[in-house]
């Protein structure tokens, strides 16, 4: 299909590196991931561990790209490699200097580890190549000096660049797909199923098939009241998708800034674990969010969290949050707090398989480090009735410069634990409870996305 690039206000080009933790490993071996078949995943696991990546080969011969080992056909001779994630972000950042010496990063939005939009409509003239040739440039220096390969889509705006990737390269004998607001009508409009469409779930998918809607044509056609009703605010979200209009610009995504100030961390246990082993990650968990908050100058006022249970229990999880009477970092604090919610919310018999804390509005330290007047209030009762006065008379100290003083300790000590880890590394400092048998941070510290580096 020919298109008039010049009628384009706007030209994106989006870029995934095909199976690209499959694509590494490959190039590390001196193969071709196009012909050779691999598959990422831990040999150490069990076979109902998922693959990680799947070369192009082996996807080719009916693999899912996010198949179980054991879902692999036992007549397919293949290599497994071990996941070494530190590698792939190591190649990760080496593809994003090939686009830097083209693209400005203004223009360029990090999408994942593996795929990255690009506002090339400046750079057409200056390269003297269409939107299609751009693309073709980049993904050519990329194999070029890095060895792996890539698929682009090329759009009038960001979603059609992303649909004409998704859907489109994949059958085209380039890797290059192309759209433009009239041709994805013509080409996508019936297109099914809309799960493959960027931003539609299988959970939309499946309410919009419940009153008959199967295709972007039906939403661009359905009752807007009637979507609107349905999904909120999202509905404009759908709407638009499925005339294949895009509001949002480059400088939108890079004048963005999120207005939830938050720090969290997750954690999917390997087996499952009784409540008292549990506690231990939960409080490992907490530790290490205390650190970074302190490395980051902020505080917290309120910590929540989210315990899962075996999945063999079917059953929901426990959440529950704890506040704080003052903005704090301090692991002295957080931590005994965290760990007697846990002990709360979470039922002694069920045995836990997932956890998640997350440290709720944080902000600066300068900004909310000061007393209030619920901490002197506190204080005070410490003081078994007897007034802040009298106890200057008797020659005692002032209960609230103590609670002061004992939090800058807190924060001094965490500073000098995160100098020292970073100098010498995450296990030069570690707590008592790191090296209880249930324990995991000392195993993570060597992980990057919870794989081994």
């Amino acid at each position: 299909m020919a298109f008039d690039y010049g009628s384009w206000e706007s030209s994106y080009v989006c870029i995934d590196l095909k199976s690209f933790y499959a694509s590494v490993e490959c190039v590390e071996r001196g193969l071709d991931p196009m012909t050779t078949d691999l598959v990422v995943a831990d040999p150490t696991r069990t076979e109902k561990t998922i693959c990680l990546a799947v070369s192009p080969s082996l996807k080719a011969r009916g693999v899912s790209g996010r198949a179980r080992v054991f879902e692999i056909p036992k007549s397919f001779e293949y290599i497994m490699a071990p996941p070494r994630m530190q590698l792939y972000l190591e190649y990760a950042a080496e593809i994003y200097k090939v686009y830097l010496d083209y693209i400005a990063p203004e223009d360029m939005h990090v999408y994942s580890i593996d795929e990255v939009f690009i506002d090339v409509t400046k750079y057409l003239k200056r390269y003297g190549c269409d939107p299609k040739q751009m693309a073709e440039l980049l993904m050519g220096e990329v194999y070029d000096r890095i060895g792996v390969r890539a698929t682009a889509g090329v759009g009038s705006n960001m979603y059609l660049a992303k649909i004409a990737m998704d859907i489109i390269a994949k059958h085209a004998d380039d890797f290059i797909g192309v759209l433009d607001e009239e041709a994805y009508k013509d080409r996508l409009w019936d297109y099914r199923p809309l799960s493959d469409f960027w931003r539609i779930g299988r959970r939309t998918q499946d309410k919009l098939e419940r009153i008959g809607i199967t295709t972007m044509r039906g939403i661009a056609e359905a009752d807007e009241d009637l979507m609107y009703r349905m999904f909120g605010i999202d509905a404009e979200l759908l709407i638009d998708h499925a005339y294949g209009i895009e509001p949002t610009e480059m400088s939108d995504i890079k004048g963005y800034k999120n207005k939830s100030h938050s720090l969290s961390r997750g954690q999917v246990l390997m087996r499952d674990y009784s409540k008292d082993e549990g506690r231990i990650i939960i409080k490992e968990m907490t530790e290490l969010l205390c650190h970074e908050l302190t490395a980051a100058g902020m505080a917290t006022p309120n910590v929540s969290i989210l315990v899962g249970y075996s999945n063999a229990l079917k059953v929901p999880m426990a959440r529950g949050s704890v506040s704080f009477t003052v903005m704090t970092d301090a692991s002295t604090i957080i931590i005994p707090a965290v760990a007697d919610l846990y002990d709360r919310i979470t039922e002694a018999s069920y045995p836990v398989r997932r956890m998640f804390v997350n440290f709720n509005n944080i902000k600066a330290k300068a900004e909310e480090r000061q007393m209030t007047i619920f901490d002197l209030a506190d204080a005070e009762a410490d003081e078994e009735g007897a007034t802040r006065g009298q106890k200057r008379k008797a020659g005692m100290n002032d209960p609230v410069a103590e609670r002061s003083a004992r939090m800058k300790r807190d924060a001094a000590l965490q500073e000098t634990v995160n100098n020292i880890r970073s100098k010498y590394g995450k296990d030069a400092m570690f707590r008592g409870m790191d090296l209880e048998d249930a324990a995991t941070t000392r195993e993570r510290n060597h992980q990057v996305g919870g794989h081994r580096e």
